[in-house]
Parts: C-alpha cells; sequence; structure tokens
C-alpha cells in the first residue's frame, strides 16, 4: 500500500535571496506622460509587499530570461500571431524587465533595422499602437545596486535603448490598481510559478483579462495543464535518508527519522527525467485562459488512477505543466466537451508545430527553471508492473498566504 495521505505547505519560490525592505522611490520620479496612473490602493498585504520585492533582485530575471525554453517559446508565440498583434494594444502583466513587451513591439515596429540576421522574421512590420508594460516590483524603479536608489523607470530605460520610448508605455503598480483609458486587444504574461500555480498570479491576468480586453482579444499564454504522475528516484531517496546510516563509518542512523521528515513535509523543487516517471501522467487541471474564473483558483481538486509501467519503489508524486499560445478562434479546436484534457493534448500534439506553441517543462524534454515540483512520501512504496495506483490532490491557497498552496494528496 502506498502511503494514505501526503499534506505539504511550502513557500515554494523560484530560486532568489532574501531582500530587505525597500524604500518608497526617491523624490522627483515619477511614471511617463500618458502611461497611465495608479489608482490610490490599499496598503499592500505583508504577503504582497515581499512577493513584489523578490522581484526587484536581477538574479530572478537573469535566470528566467537565460531560460531558453521559456524565452524562446515566448517569442515563438508572439511572432506565431503577429498578423494578430499587428497595429494593437499589448498589455504586459507583470513585466519585469520588459522582454516580452520589447518582443511584442518588435513584433509590429518597423525600427528593427539592426536585426539583420533575423529581420526577416521581426522586420515585416507596421505599426503597433502600444505595449502596456505593468509591473508592481522594484526592478521597473531600480537603477543602483541597492534598491533605495531610484532615479528613473529601469524598465523605461531598456524601452528606451531599444528606440521604442514612442510604443511602450511602462507603468508601476498592481494592475489591480493602475488606470488604463483604453480597452486592448492583447493580453501577454508570464504568470507561471512552480507546478503552475504557485504565486497566485494567474487572478491578476483574469482580473486584466475582465477589465481591459476587447471581445475576441488574445491571451498569451492561452491554456495550461497541469500533470501529476508517480516517480521513483532511489538515487535522491539515499543521498538525503540513506546516506545517515554511514557517514564516513560513523553509524547516524538516529538522524534517519528527522532526514525522512524534512524530505517529506515541503514540495522539493527539482530535475528528474522521463525515466523516473513510471506511468502516464493524469490532468489535475486545465485552464483555458479565456473563460476560466478566479474563483476555480482557490481550490482545485482532482482524482487521478494511473497504472504503474515497471515494478519499481514509488519515492512520490511528480507535478508538472505545459502552456500553449492559441488565440480565441482557437480556444475549443472543435473537440467534444467530454474528451479528457490528456487526449486534447495528444491531439494537438500529432496536428504537428504550426498549430500552435507549446511550453512544456514535462520530465521528458528540455528542462526549464520551472524544474518540476516533487512531493516525496517518508517511505518508498513497492508497486508491481501494471499495479493501479489511485487517489486524490487537493491544491488550495493558503490562508496565511494567498501566495503559497496548501497540498493535500491520497493514495493508494
Amino acid at each position: 500500500m502506498l502511503p494514505s495521505h501526503l499534506n505539504g505547505h511550502s513557500p515554494l519560490a523560484r530560486r532568489r535571496p532574501r531582500l530587505s525592505t525597500a524604500s518608497p522611490p526617491a523624490a522627483g520620479v515619477s511614471p511617463a506622460a500618458g502611461a497611465g496612473t495608479a489608482s490610490a490602493a490599499a496598503p499592500l498585504e505583508e504577503h504582497d509587499r515581499i512577493y513584489f520585492q523578490s522581484y526587484s533582485h536581477i538574479g530572478i530575471h537573469e535566470a528566467m530570461i537565460k531560460d531558453r525554453i521559456r524565452t524562446d517559446a515566448y517569442h515563438a508565440a508572439i511572432m506565431h500571431h503577429q498578423k494578430f498583434i499587428e497595429g494593437k494594444v499589448v498589455m504586459d502583466v507583470g513585466c519585469g524587465t520588459g522582454i516580452l513587451s520589447v518582443f511584442c513591439a518588435r513584433a509590429g515596429a518597423k525600427r528593427v533595422r539592426y536585426e539583420i540576421l533575423i529581420a526577416k522574421h521581426l522586420a515585416i512590420l507596421d505599426l503597433l499602437d502600444h505595449v502596456y508594460a505593468v509591473d508592481a516590483s522594484e526592478i521597473a524603479i531600480q537603477t543602483g545596486c541597492s534598491i533605495t536608489l531610484f532615479f528613473f523607470l529601469q524598465a523605461r530605460e531598456i524601452v528606451k535603448a531599444n528606440n521604442l520610448s514612442d510604443q511602450i508605455v511602462v507603468i508601476h503598480g498592481r494592475v489591480e490598481d493602475v488606470d488604463i483609458e483604453e480597452k486592448v486587444d492583447v493580453i501577454i504574461s508570464e504568470w507561471m510559478g512552480y507546478m503552475l500555480l504557485y504565486e497566485s498570479m494567474l487572478p491578476s491576468v483574469l482580473f486584466a483579462r475582465d477589465k481591459w480586453l476587447k471581445p475576441g482579444g488574445l491571451i498569451l499564454p492561452s491554456h495550461a495543464t497541469l500533470f501529476l504522475a508517480p516517480i521513483t528516484n532511489p538515487e535522491r531517496y539515499e543521498g538525503s535518508v540513506d546516506f545517515w546510516n554511514d557517514v564516513y563509518g560513523i553509524n547516524m542512523s538516529a538522524l534517519v527519522p528527522l532526514a525522512k521528515k524534512f524530505t517529506s513535509e515541503e514540495p522539493s523543487i527539482e530535475t528528474i527525467g522521463g525515466e523516473n516517471v513510471i506511468s502516464w501522467p493524469s490532468v489535475i487541471k486545465h485552464i483555458n485562459c479565456y473563460t476560466f474564473a478566479t474563483e476555480e483558483f482557490k481550490s482545485i481538486t482532482a482524482k487521478f488512477k494511473v497504472s504503474s509501467m515497471m515494478l519499481a519503489p514509488v519515492h512520490g508524486f511528480g507535478l508538472w505543466f505545459e502552456v500553449e499560445f492559441n488565440g480565441p478562434a482557437e480556444s475549443s479546436h472543435n473537440f467534444p466537451s467530454n474528451l479528457n484534457p490528456l487526449d486534447i493534448i495528444q491531439k494537438k500534439r500529432r496536428r504537428g508545430s504550426d498549430d500552435a506553441v507549446l511550453l512544456s517543462t514535462a520530465p521528458e524534454d528540455e528542462p526549464t527553471h520551472w524544474q518540476q515540483t516533487i512531493l516525496y512520501f517518508p517511505d518508498p512504496a513497492e508497486v508491481k508492473q501494471d499495479q493501479v495506483i489511485e487517489g486524490s490532490i487537493r491544491i488550495t491557497q493558503s490562508e496565511e498566504n494567498p501566495r503559497f498552496l496548501n497540498i493535500n494528496l491520497e493514495c493508494s
């Protein structure tokens, strides 16, 4: 039998250092004219303040931008939808350094002459109206090494350096608090956290959708699917638990119970391979960003039933996700409403790469900075080939910090 339940309550976070409290901007620093304004907003909750402040550190932006799978997928998606984006108004929610805003502007602006090597992809272009780049982290206004020194909007400097000041408007503030006088044609955002849902940024994208997106507008990414499967990882277990049985010839087995506790009490962010996955994955949640409601995000429950493909010790369960970049007309693909989301994903993949851009964090695909999220058991459980593993998983927002997740997994 597998463990009857596993609880996880974890402050999962993209790997980043803790930062001291940020000071307010220096006097004289103000948004660009015509950029839109921040409404008189209620003071930030402590969890929001820490969250936005964490993105003030350049290291996290470096890690994300250097993730070629992630960044190339977004660029490919923008170019895939270039005809829709040309001449349109775009909102980039959580713009950070502004890289996606620049990609969008270059997909609709004629001033890309220096991109000689890829001009055939980027210089087709004619006027993109505006990109509204909305961000609440201090990266938008940080220029020095200290986050207490603010002279110019950092993202605006990037925009200016790329000769896009007439097209990209940077707004510093939460998307829930800013005022923009016009509707937008496109919303783009890199909102996905570990195991897709961590950081709870999706509700901000949905807020922007409901408030500003025109009917028939484009959302990138458009769809997201969260997967779960049992995994075996003896090397990881031996290195973290069995290690204490013999440490340089010293018996430290008294620490094994503690090692098991620490291994299993919080989800682990690490990279596994396809060889670690012992069954086909089960779909935990399929999200259509054109129709998904914020209320659905608060609690997600799913049952799963999979069959082991081998004789192996099960050390826990792995979670990963895929996102797609489809247009609104592609959101249903005319698939039957009762078709399993996993079947939908497989049908889309069989259609070929020209139909849609797919960003995957699956173990069998090239690693990303998201890696996979592993829920380890205190003790492994042996399963036979073709043995059925079934149970349920419930993912809810933490009451103490809505950006954290509570995970309850039950299986047998």
